[in-house]
């Protein structure tokens, strides 16, 4: 990759990354600059998308409402407001919308509506197009369940008919003249007085939110309405309540001050290429949900955070994925696996499932983001809050360095992709060193190789023979398991596993509130109870450092019938506070697959388990 976009003979330009820009996406850095150059390839792959959409048309197909009159509304527009065409194409949903609707006409199925809704959408951007132009126009476009959103602008809400049901699928007459719009559809009627911008009967606007001010002043639309806003799905609009929007405008305010000191270069990419983010509804604490997805350059979908930097957090690693995935658009990572072999999966310790190299890549990025913020921002958290953020860098220190090492030499890595993950891997060893309390330090260590072990613990599986070998060898008295169970495990992903976090959950508890009630309410089932989700009474008293408690928990779970899989790594962690049952304990936490294996077998043979402790000490005794 080198520099501009080129032309060569009688081929389309084609986009290609100035080496300081390659150079600070390998990095994982990039600020405005930079994300300019990934708008600009963004923009043409969008016209790309418009004209394979245009082209990709059954020719038999009966040509949804109004398409003819939008291809012409946006071609005034592009002529005589280009601003106005360019805010309604760069706009994130618009990215989606054409994604979706492209690969409907290609039999990949996202969203419930007929085609002539997906494809009539179209009519929908030329309407908001125009309008921003100031232009005089009248144009037939699609109501969803009742409602016509005009992306950019905002959505209206028809009037109810009398009718018993309300026709999903219909459509309306949008109509624009010196900026006013007059949306009519059956009876009903909705007007918008220019700039669109004031809730009115009928019209819910699109909500703009003002970050900072002078120079760092950053605009950002707190997406509610558009359809297109949500990943892989469409979804209807969401209307925040006032006190709702109230607390995500204060929240998005103080995050945006605290990337501006402690991630200012982010903050400089972010400012240019940060268009929108989609509130959803709060989750259980210490586990926010937010997405992002490559075709909706600029949009992240976010739950409602827990505090401002978690909020700063989550903007930061969703906007590395936006830049490798906008990175990836113009040259691979990898080269295609074999379609004859199946794909290639690995541990992520972000994730409870297995995941295939590519999303692995993004997980990484992702990550050293979120690694790096909080490496600054552990100095400038409040004392009260610094616990935390030492956890949070030394855990995700340690995670990325460890992927990192797993698939840095990786033979499916294309030049780009080795040269990615060099530079991540040379930044991150220098911060390997990086000072952090001990407590908190041991603390992270403990919750990533939790996290490791309970994913080995429900994803493999040692060989079924050697697994029979073994419950034969317990049965004769042998004293020690044979050799074979030694041999390498296979990955058999377990599909129903949830919430292998759940250390890492307590943890944040226990350095936010050392005291607090989550001590007594986060083995109760579901968040609204105060619990945590996927946590035993024994994680719990983990957590709380009583390591003879959580042993007695442990084995009492182990002895009973449909014991959860994680209980083996709980024991293996209570047990690593007593010297005689260290082996055991290195047992648990390295290769828990072959005590649940062993004990699964044991039990199906004769029905009954071995005593766990007894069981881990004596599988301890085979070299590892």
């Amino acid at each position: 990759m080198a520099v501009d976009a080129t032309t060569t003979g009688d081929r389309l330009p084609f986009h290609r990354l100035s080496t300081e820009g390659l150079g600070a996406l390998a990095r994982g850095d990039g600020d405005d600059a930079v994300v300019e150059e990934l708008l600009g390839a963004e923009r043409s792959r969008r016209l790309l998308l418009l004209r394979a959409l245009d082209g990709g048309l059954p020719p038999h197909e009966e040509l949804p409402v109004a398409y003819t009159e939008a291809w012409a509304l946006l071609a005034r527009v592009q002529r005589h407001a280009p601003d106005a065409f360019e805010h309604v194409l760069m706009s994130p949903g618009t990215g989606m919308w054409v994604s979706l609707a492209v690969r409907r006409l290609r039999g990949q199925v996202y969203e419930d509506a007929p085609l002539r809704v997906i494809v009539g959408h179209l009519a929908a951007l030329a309407a908001a197009a125009g309008a921003r132009a100031g232009l005089d126009f009248s144009i037939t476009v699609p109501v969803r369940s009742g409602l016509v959103p005009l992306p950019t602008l905002g959505c209206a809400v028809l009037p109810e008919t009398e009718q018993p049901e309300k026709e999903q699928w219909s459509t309306a007459r949008v109509a624009g003249h010196g900026g006013r719009l007059r949306i009519t559809a059956g009876h009903g009627e909705v007007e918008v007085a220019p700039g669109w911008d004031r809730r009115g009967p009928g019209w819910l606007p699109v909500r703009r939110v003002e970050l900072g001010c002078g120079d760092h002043a950053k605009s950002l639309v707190l997406e509610e309405l558009d359809p297109y806003r949500t990943f892989p799905r469409p979804s209807d609009p969401r209307p925040l309540s006032p006190a709702e929007a109230e607390r995500w405008e204060s929240l998005l305010a103080r995050a945006w001050e605290v990337l501006r000191r402690d991630e200012p270069e982010s903050a400089r990419g972010m400012r240019r290429g940060l268009m929108s983010v989609a509130p959803t509804p709060a989750r259980e604490r210490f586990r926010p949900h937010s997405s992002t997805a490559g075709d909706a350059f600029g949009a992240v979908t976010a739950s409602r955070p827990d505090d401002v930097a978690q909020l700063a957090a989550t903007l930061v690693h969703e906007f590395q994925h936006t830049k490798l995935g906008g990175l990836m658009h113009l040259g691979p990572l990898l080269v295609p696996s074999s379609e004859d072999q199946p794909e290639e999966l690995f541990y992520a310790p972000w994730r409870d499932d297995p995941r295939p190299l590519g999303g692995l890549l993004q997980g990484i990025y992702a990550f050293f983001g979120v690694t790096r913020f909080w490496r600054t921002h552990r100095h400038t958290a409040d004392a009260a809050y610094a616990p935390l953020a030492h956890f949070e860098f030394a855990l995700w220190r340690t995670q990325v360095w460890s992927t990192l090492n797993e698939v840095g030499g990786h033979q499916r890595l294309t030049p780009v992709g080795r040269r990615v993950l060099e530079c991540l891997s040379e930044r991150c060893a220098s911060w390997m060193t990086d000072e952090v309390p001990a407590a908190e330090l041991r603390l992270a260590e403990d919750v990533a190789q939790d996290h490791l072990a309970r994913w080995r613990a429900h994803h493999l599986r040692p060989p079924a023979a050697a697994v029979e070998d073994a419950v034969q060898a317990w049965q004769r008295g042998d004293a020690r398991p044979p050799a074979t169970l030694a041999a390498e495990p296979e990955l058999a992903p377990d599909t129903e596993v949830r919430f292998l976090d759940s250390a890492a959950v307590l943890a944040r508890h226990r350095l936010s509130e050392p005291g607090g009630p989550w001590r007594h309410t986060a083995a109760r089932y579901g968040a609204d109870a105060g619990g945590v989700d996927g946590a035993e009474a024994a994680d719990v008293l983990l957590a709380c450092g009583d390591l003879a408690g959580a042993r007695a928990a442990c084995a009492a779970r182990l002895t009973g019938k449909g014991a959860p899989v994680a209980a083996w790594v709980g024991l293996g962690r209570a047990l690593s506070g007593d010297p005689a049952q260290a082996a055991a304990s290195r047992l648990l936490l390295g290769f828990p697959e072959r005590a649940r294996a062993v004990q699964d077998a044991l039990e199906t043979a004769t029905g009954r388990g071995a005593d766990p402790v007894g069981l881990a000490s004596w599988l301890a005794r085979h070299p590892t």
